[in-house]
């Protein structure tokens, strides 16, 4: 057996060719099976919405209506002279005064009443919503740290989504795991609808997110694995991102119709039935199945392509030596623990995480950002939306025609700049901080698309679910902290925009590390995986660090030169 008579996968299956029928069929399914997400990612935002708000004056309390004018104090937020949202006069001295036919601010200073906490609850501004669950269950105030609190269990389950569903892709096939979480995805957003209290929506809230992203993302590894490498970009950012964002350009238009949040929440639910003709369209994947030792499986699929495709398959589609070497690995089965066993690996999977927390803080906290934009909410998510549909089309062109180096850093430094800009805007003009905030998110947003890009060419097929789950779990990290992120916003307006904006500029520099994988076959052993810079270097003129995954003497790192 000599080294010629092992082809690259892609060599394998080039007879499909490039974008016949079977790939078409598999680009669409996958691309719907995408848009969903953009519903279920963002809809909080609506739903978990504060709207405008202050202490409930029961109306049994006899108050003159001079009175009951000057109950609410003002404050100033902001600059902006406002009624306060959570507190109010004493109402028992306020109603003595009263009866009393006292003026306010002339028989009695009103600075001078104590004030007291809205002991009778709130009242609620009905002009942008009829309902949220910040409204329902009166998270405000005092709890208002439940609302955030709420979002961050979100990206929790998300994290946890995406380490169970990265060993259940690696480990049972890319199929069933992304069928499994489409279920739970949907089954969590129906309950929803059926909370009785903010503890129980938080629970459903979780699970949402542990089968969303999760679904999300065995998505783009299965078109990654299926598609030819000609097709690959495209699928990476028109199909799988432009249709999260068509998602997310609808979500607002229908939370525009339907204002209150158990009605909102009902259409993202029944948005579920997309997933369901899918089950016929979507075959697992032959590169994994090969590699899995699956090779009678792994044929009969590229067979049916290649019959859909109208081409005749070769008699032979894998060689013996090929066969031989997939059946000596069958028995090797990958875990999260591959990914610190190994320093080029290990060196890799933080980079990589470290850029997703990046991107994820940055992305997740300018479109949590919105509904405390100047103007209206629902325009201001619509334009959100609508920036991601030049980033991802930007992406793609990056992602044909440069370097990962430059698509991630050049992305990533464009929207850290104009994030920091907009602290420097006069209180005067918010349309310009609008302006280039949705310019920081254009930035981020391509940068999001190129960051998948960069962690799936860098892995090999082996253990490539499981470290885009890793990055993905980290990446949580950064979606948990988001929604605090913007509320610290309350304590100093700039502070969210300083930090987003100094990350993005760091992440810029970071990728840097990164190998340059453009133009390059993607790996498909951890022995073919590129040298990141700086990730192994010798310690003596004898010694070796890392393995190979089929002998753990047998693979050597080297150093990298820059």
């Amino acid at each position: 057996m000599t080294d010629l008579k092992i082809r690259d996968y892609d060599s394998i299956t080039s007879f499909l060719g490039s974008w016949g029928p079977f790939q078409r069929r598999i680009f669409l399914a996958l691309a719907i099976s995408i848009l969903p997400n953009g519903f279920i990612g963002n809809y909080i935002v609506f739903v978990g919405d504060t709207p405008p708000h202050e202490c409930y004056i029961p109306e049994n309390i006899s108050l003159s209506e001079m009175w009951r004018n000057v109950t609410i104090p003002l404050e100033t937020v902001d600059g902006i002279s406002k009624r306060s949202s959570c507190s109010r006069l004493n109402l028992e001295m306020v109603s003595n005064y009263s009866q009393n036919e006292l003026i306010p601010n002339v028989d009695v200073n009103v600075s001078e009443i104590p004030l007291e906490s809205c002991v009778d609850g709130w009242i609620y501004s009905k002009q942008t919503y009829q309902s949220t669950i910040v409204s329902e269950w009166d998270l405000v105030c005092k709890n208002k740290y439940r609302a955030p609190l709420i979002t961050s269990m979100h990206y929790v389950g998300v994290l946890v989504g995406a380490f169970v569903s990265g060993q259940v892709s690696d480990r049972y096939g890319r199929r069933p795991a992304v069928f499994l979480m489409m279920l739970l995805q949907t089954v969590a957003t129906t309950s929803q609808i059926f909370s009785p209290s903010w503890e129980v929506f938080t629970v459903t809230h979780f699970l949402v997110g542990a089968g969303g992203f999760s679904n999300y993302i065995i998505a783009f590894v299965l078109g990654t694995e299926i598609l030819d490498p000609k097709v690959r970009v495209v699928f990476c950012s028109l199909g799988v991102f432009l249709c999260s964002a068509l998602g997310y350009m609808i979500m607002p238009a229908v939370g525009f119709f339907l204002r209150d949040w158990r009605l909102l929440v009902a259409s993202m639910a029944a948005s579920g039935l997309i997933y369901i003709p899918l089950w016929w369209l979507l075959p697992e994947s032959p590169r994994w199945l090969f590699y899995q030792g699956r090779v009678g499986e792994a044929e009969v699929i590229l067979r049916k392509a290649a019959k859909t495709n109208k081409i005749e398959a070769p008699q032979d589609i894998f060689t013996p030596a090929e066969i031989e070497e997939v059946l000596t690995m069958k028995d090797k089965k990958y875990n999260i623990s591959i990914l610190f066993s190994n320093c080029n690996v290990f060196s890799t999977t933080i980079v990589c995480s470290l850029l997703w927390i990046i991107i994820v803080i940055s992305y997740y906290g300018l479109i949590l950002n919105t509904s405390n934009l100047h103007g209206s909410p629902y325009v201001n998510s619509f334009l959100s939306a609508v920036t991601e549909v030049p980033a991802y089309i930007i992406a793609m062109l990056l992602l044909q025609n440069c370097s990962r180096h430059f698509c991630q850093s050049s992305t990533l430094f464009i929207g850290g700049v104009m994030i920091l800009c907009v602290n420097l805007i006069p209180i005067d003009a918010p349309e310009v901080a609008v302006f280039l905030e949705m310019l920081g998110k254009f930035g981020v947003t391509a940068s999001f698309c190129v960051v998948y890009a960069v962690s799936s060419e860098a892995f090999p097929t082996v253990i490539r679910n499981t470290a885009m789950g890793c990055c993905s779990m980290a990446a949580r990290i950064g979606s948990i902290f988001s929604p605090f992120l913007i509320f610290l916003g309350q304590y100093y307006k700039a502070l969210p925009y300083i930090l987003i904006g100094s990350l993005a500029l760091f992440g810029a520099a970071l990728c840097l590390l990164l190998p340059e994988t453009y133009q390059k076959v993607l790996p498909e052993t951890i022995s073919q995986m590129q040298q990141m810079c700086g990730s192994c270097r010798r310690r003596g003129n004898k010694e070796k660090e890392g393995e190979n995954e089929e002998n753990a003497a047998g693979y050597q790192c080297q150093e990298s030169r820059m």
